[in-house]
């Protein structure tokens, strides 16, 4: 069955022209990245549209290819949706064939539902109005896009039991939340494990990681903490992400071990209603 082609995005115009130009100069990738101050790997990235330079990136890229501003000016068009530090983030998830996430105190932002969205935005911003944070909203259930289409990539989400059990905007937000999770989960949509408090520490506890992989070029990871995040290509950091995630995903509970135990809270969030 042929696979139904994505539009090109203007991400992707810009990775397939900057791309023409590179190899119009005769350059490799290598070479052009050593122009930049930055990894192969990166330059890939930015050709296929996955991510976007930063504006001293653009300009080094210019002057390595004497292309006199254009891909400077072009950015001014590529203006992000999110914040700087998870925009690459956004753009490579919606390339990824894998994404393996861990979660160490709330729902991963792709799963949330809207209310539960709303609850993180509204206990984030001191002087809120309802209008900004609807427009939150909005953007960060698109993401949850991605896990309908016909290319959706293979999902692995790895739970602190703290994800649980930490109330967020209620007992019934939190029932629909984690009754959400279990419903995809039991659908095939993603591969579900829960750290239990029980285990007690494990190689994931200082953080909220990503590991996102692809058909054409290296692996990623990301790590985030208050207003900042870190994307990581370096080959031997991304490894010891991954090593990480698998000495944490190997004291997990089981698949059905972890989705009865949110089921479980599901049910009990439900009973604190009545």
């Amino acid at each position: 069955m042929k696979r139904e082609q994505r539009p090109r995005t203007p991400k992707k115009k810009y990775g397939e022209e900057l791309r023409i130009r590179r190899v119009a100069a005769n350059m490799t990738q290598e070479a052009l990245s050593e122009r930049v101050v930055c990894s192969p790997t990166l330059i890939s990235h930015f050709e296929a549209g996955r991510r976007i330079p930063k504006p001293d990136d653009a300009q080094r890229i210019d002057q390595a290819l004497g292309t006199d501003g254009f891909f400077v000016r072009w950015l001014e068009d590529l203006e992000p949706t999110y914040t700087e530090s998870f925009a690459a983030v956004a753009e490579l998830e919606q390339q990824a064939t894998l994404i393996k996430q861990f979660a160490l105190s709330l729902v991963p932002g792709m799963l949330q539902t809207s209310d539960y969205a709303r609850a993180v935005f509204r206990a984030c911003h001191p002087n809120y109005t309802d209008e900004a944070i609807d427009e939150f909203v909005v953007i960060r259930t698109k993401r949850r896009r991605i896990l309908d289409g016909p290319q959706r990539p293979e999902v692995w989400t790895l739970l602190d039991e703290t994800v649980l059990r930490r109330h967020v905007g209620g007992s019934q937000v939190m029932a629909n939340q984690l009754g959400r999770i279990a419903d995809m989960a039991e659908a095939g949509r993603l591969r579900l494990h829960v750290v239990p408090y029980g285990i007690g520490a494990h190689a994931l506890q200082q953080s909220l990681l990503t590991l996102m992989s692809f058909p054409d070029s290296a692996p990623v990871a990301y790590s985030e903490g208050v207003r900042t995040g870190n994307l990581m290509d370096d080959p031997a950091m991304v490894g010891e992400c991954q090593t990480a995630y698998a000495l944490a995903l190997s004291d997990a509970l089981s698949r059905q071990e972890s989705l009865d135990l949110v089921r479980a809270a599901a049910e009990e969030y439900t009973h604190d209603q009545r």
